[in-house]
C-alpha cells in the first residue's frame, strides 16, 4: 500500500529538503505538502515532480497560527486520505530575532563558547505578538496548531494494525528554564522560540503515552545550527561572511553545525525507516555532521520528566475547548 506523508512549511528551508530527500529514498510515496503559501507550495511541487515525475505529491493550504484554517485543512485532508503514515510537524517561527550580545562576547571567552553557538542558548531573544485566536503567535504556531491538527486528524493517525509516526522538528535550543506550566503560551518572556521547542518535547512524550495503545508514535528531531531564512535575518549578511569560516572550523569540534538544511534532515530522515515501537519517547533524535562534512544521527535524552508532559498535555486539551468554544461563538454571532 502506498505510504502517505504530510509535511507542514514544506515550501522551504527543512522543510523542503525533507521532501527532495523522502522522494530519493521511496518514489513510491504519497507526499502532500501543508503550506501557508500555496502559490509557494505549487512552486515546489512543480519542482519536486520534475525530479520525480512517478512520485504523487500534493498541496494543502493550511495556515498553524490560525485553528480554523487548520481545521478546513483537516477536513479536507480527512476527504482525501484514508490514512496517513507520516506527519512531519516541522512549521515554526522565530519573530525577529535580536542577538544578545553582551551575552555572544562574555560566551566568546568562556568555557562555554562550542556549546554556546551549538546552542544559541542566551544568545537569542524574540518579540512575540498575538494571533486573531489570542494566543501568543510562536506558541500557536510551533505548538498549539499543530496539536490540533493532530487531534482533527486522529481518525487518520490511529489504527492499531499498522503505526503512524509523528515527527517533530524541536532543537537543541529547547531550554526547561524557559518553559512554566504557568506560563505555557511564554508571553511574559523574551525567549519564545526556546519554550515552544521545550512545550513540543514535553507533548511528544505526552502523546506517546495516550496513543501509543492506539497504534500512533511520536519522535522529536534536532536538525542541527543551520543558515536558513529563519536564521539569516539574526545578523547582517557581512557579519555571517566573516563568521562561516569560524563555524566551518567549529564542525571539528561540535557535530551540530549542520549549517544546510539538507544536512540538517539527516535524523528526519532516518526516523522515517525506523519501526516507531523500537524508539525510545524520551530521547532526541539529533542530526550531526562531521568536521569532514558527514552526515549521521546522533541522541540525546530530553530533561523531562512524564508527570510535567502530562500536565501540559491536559493543559493543551482546557485550551482547546476554551478556543473552540470562542470559534462557536464568534461563529453563531457572524
Amino acid at each position: 500500500m502506498q505510504k502517505v506523508v504530510l509535511v507542514t512549511g514544506a515550501s522551504s528551508g527543512v522543510g523542503l529538503a525533507l521532501c527532495k530527500r523522502l522522494l530519493e529514498e521511496d518514489e513510491e510515496l504519497h507526499v502532500c505538502l501543508a503550506c501557508r503559501n500555496v502559490g509557494k507550495a505549487e512552486a515546489v511541487r512543480a519542482a519536486l515532480l520534475a525530479s520525480h515525475p512517478t512520485a504523487e505529491v500534493s498541496v494543502v493550504q493550511v495556515d498553524v497560527s490560525n485553528v480554523q484554517s487548520v481545521i478546513r485543512a483537516a477536513r479536507e485532508l480527512k476527504q482525501r486520505f484514508q490514512r496517513l503514515d507520516y506527519v512531519y510537524l516541522n512549521a515554526g517561527i522565530m519573530p525577529n530575532p535580536q542577538l544578545n550580545f553582551r551575552a555572544l562576547f562574555s560566551g566568546l571567552f568562556s568555557r562555554k563558547v562550542i556549546h554556546m553557538f551549538s546552542t544559541a542558548e542566551g544568545l537569542l531573544t524574540q518579540e512575540d505578538k498575538v494571533t486573531a485566536d489570542g494566543l501568543q503567535e510562536v506558541f500557536e504556531t510551533n505548538v498549539f496548531g499543530h496539536f490540533i491538527l493532530i487531534r482533527e486528524l486522529e481518525p487518520l493517525l490511529c489504527h492499531s494494525d499498522s503505526p503512524s509516526q509523528l515527527i517533530w522538528t524541536s532543537s537543541r535550543n529547547a531550554r526547561k528554564s524557559n518553559f512554566h506550566l504557568e506560563d505555557i503560551q511564554h508571553s511574559s518572556g523574551q525567549e519564545p522560540y526556546s519554550s515552544s521547542k521545550y512545550a513540543i518535547d514535553l507533548l511528544s512524550v505526552a502523546l506517546n503515552r495516550n496513543f501509543n495503545p492506539r497504534g500512533l508514535y511520536s519522535s522529536v528531531v534536532c536538525p542541527g545550527t543551520m543558515v536558513t531564512n529563519m536564521t539569516c535575518g539574526i545578523l547582517p549578511p557581512f557579519v555571517w561572511t566573516l563568521l562561516m569560516p569560524i563555524i566551518w572550523l567549529l564542525r571539528f569540534f561540535a557535530n551540530a553545525f549542520t549549517l544546510t538544511p539538507y544536512n540538517g534532515t539527516e535524523a528526519l530522515v532516518w526516523l522515517f525507516h525506523q519501526q516507531p515501537e523500537s524508539l525510545n519517547p524520551l530521547t532526541k533524535y539529533l542530526s550531526a555532521t562531521t568536521g569532514f562534512g558527514s552526515n549521521y544521527v546522533t541522541t540525546q535524552k530530553m530533561d523531562l520528566d512524564e508527570d510535567t508532559a502530562e500536565k501540559f498535555y491536559q493543559n493543551l486539551l482546557e485550551l482547546e475547548k476554551h478556543i473552540r468554544v470562542t470559534i462557536q461563538k464568534t461563529n453563531n454571532q457572524s
